[in-house]
């Protein structure tokens, strides 16, 4: 016996059903769960490292911050929907 399903027609049926359910999770949410919003922000930082030889390792020098804390681009219901808006 073969599966002949298409990998990507696969992957877009369950895109599909996935964002079906959110969108009937965020339309009537369940009223006995605990909804508090969470927010995901990422700020980068550019690592400096110096070599030690004695310990033949590279050791963290310092750390800066290269971008600004911003708000968030991604935000969930801590209930386990994901992506609200």
């Amino acid at each position: 016996m073969t599966d002949e399903r298409d990998p990507g027609k696969t992957l877009e049926d369950w895109k599909a059903e996935m964002q079906a359910e959110r969108e009937t999770q965020i339309a009537g949410p369940n009223p006995d769960e605990d909804h508090r919003i969470e927010g995901v922000v990422q700020s980068s930082y550019r690592v400096y490292f110096t070599y030690e030889p004695e310990a033949d390792a590279l050791e963290r020098d310092r750390r800066e911050q290269v971008d600004d804390f911003g708000d968030p681009e991604l935000l969930a219901c801590v209930c386990g929907v994901r992506g609200v808006s």
